[in-house]
């Protein structure tokens, strides 16, 4: 939307409500749509809306502009090897198992190798540490197979960690691929399982085609709605290739995830327009005030392709529909505000039982995985190759490239780029786990 559009829907709103300012939520309202006005480009912060809407309807300006605002602390460079150590070992804290700890430890700082930082270290304290304190997330418990063929196999996580829970079952439906052509596994009473791109790598490493997806708490809107109902339900392929890495693609269902979300917090970033939106139809873009929102029901993501049908947003709406019933319906599995994490009545945190799902196909059953390997990098790199926009950065990337790239360029540096949101998190975790502190009495950053 324009800055001249927005501006007309403050002017409509105020103008229909002439006690607007005594309705709550025409308040909040107002305070929202100003908070988006401001963001809009070319937009006068002098303009004399803003003084309408901070001496009526509460609104606040941001504390201070960009040649005020304190300089940020720049990120701690840290080894690889480091960071897998602690996260290991804070694992081991809560008496997680050795060979689950260092898979568990393995599936996030496997993330942040790849540059998918939403779901790294950052994922260690808020997903896994203070959920087991909360008590709706176990550190380890049995996997069950409840019902098991050639070639298919169903499984109960018992709500343990879904970084150990999730390796164990792609790694059997490769076993059933390698076997017989072909294995899925679907898994239920699960919990977060970090990337989804690491399963479809485990995949593509054993020279099959992966597939992976899994629900999550609802976040996404349906196509014309407001409501979260879906989760962001990745749905991830992973296929072997001639080159230094294979092809992965592994996203959302929806415009952004709460990860990236929880990211631009860590940041101090505006979240972009188009990926939220909240009960009254408002694309929002004031990051606390969405994970605020979020957590009470009254805000969701927008399915990719974005809100209504005009950029195809139905695509979205439709994946992200197809991943929810793979994991819920063999499963007989919860979804919505079963899986939401939260009594809205009472405000208590509750177990959030997921749903994964993994297939595993054997190249070799039909073609020489060589052959496959070279055909898939010649389309890869013809795509590359193929005419750039003249406006564009002058490269084009294939899925699984950008990963690659990040991971080569962290190596070369030395290391993962800690910055002083998540190094708060360590430190805490450093004071407050048994053990932590003699083994790591100076940080780094320290």
């Amino acid at each position: 939307m324009t800055a001249d559009a927005m501006r007309a829907e403050i002017l409509e709103v105020i103008g229909s409500n002439p006690s607007g300012h005594t309705n709550p939520d025409v308040r909040a309202k107002v305070r929202t749509l100003l908070h988006a006005y401001a963001a809009c480009e070319g937009v006068d912060q002098a303009d004399v809306l803003f003084a309408i809407g901070a001496n009526v309807y509460g609104y606040e300006k941001p504390s201070a502009d960009a040649d005020n605002a304190t300089p940020a602390v720049p990120p701690t460079v840290i080894d690889f090897a480091y960071m897998k150590q602690f996260m290991k070992d804070v694992f081991l804290s809560y008496d997680v198992p050795e060979e689950r700890a260092e898979q568990c430890a393995e599936v996030l700082i496997e993330s942040d190798r790849r540059g998918i930082d939403s779901h790294g270290l950052g994922r260690l304290k808020p997903i896994y540490c203070d959920r087991i304190d909360q008590g709706i997330l176990f550190p380890s418990k049995p996997i069950t197979v409840l019902k098991e063929t050639e070639t298919t196999a169903l499984v109960d996580g018992h709500l343990g960690m879904g970084l150990y829970i999730g390796p164990h079952c792609m790694n059997m439906a490769i076993q059933k691929a390698k076997k017989h052509g072909v294995g899925f596994v679907a898994v239920k009473n699960s919990t977060h399982y970090g990337i989804a791109g690491y399963y479809t790598t485990m995949a593509a490493d054993a020279g099959c085609i992966g597939l992976s997806g899994t629900n999550a708490r609802p976040s996404i809107a349906p196509t014309f709605g407001v409501e979260p109902m879906l989760g962001t339900n990745p749905l991830c392929f992973g296929l072997p290739t001639d080159e230094e890495f294979p092809f992965v693609i592994d996203c959302a269902t929806s415009v952004n995830q709460r990860g990236k979300i929880e990211r631009y917090a860590r940041e101090g970033k505006d979240t972009p327009r188009g990926a939220v939106i909240d009960i009254n139809g408002i694309e929002r873009t004031d990051t606390e005030g969405i994970l605020r929102d979020m957590v009470q029901g009254t805000c969701a993501l927008t399915p990719v392709g974005g809100a209504g049908e005009s950029m195809g947003g139905y695509k979205g709406y439709g994946w992200a529909t197809v991943v929810e019933v793979l994991s819920t319906a063999i499963q007989s599995g919860p979804w919505g505000e079963d899986v939401c994490g939260i009594d809205r009545a009472t405000g208590a945190k509750k177990p959030m039982p997921l749903g994964h799902f993994f297939l595993a196909i054997d190249i070799e059953t039909m073609c020489p995985l060589e052959t496959f390997q070279e055909n898939t990098g010649k389309l890869l790199r013809a795509l590359r190759a193929s005419k750039k926009a003249p406006t564009g950065p002058g490269r084009i990337w294939t899925a699984g490239e950008k990963e690659h790239d990040c991971r080569v360029e962290r190596h070369a540096q030395g290391g993962m780029p800690v910055p002083s949101a998540l190094q708060k998190d360590m430190v805490n975790l450093r004071n407050a786990r048994p053990g932590m502190a003699d083994k790591y009495p100076t940080l780094p950053f320290e």
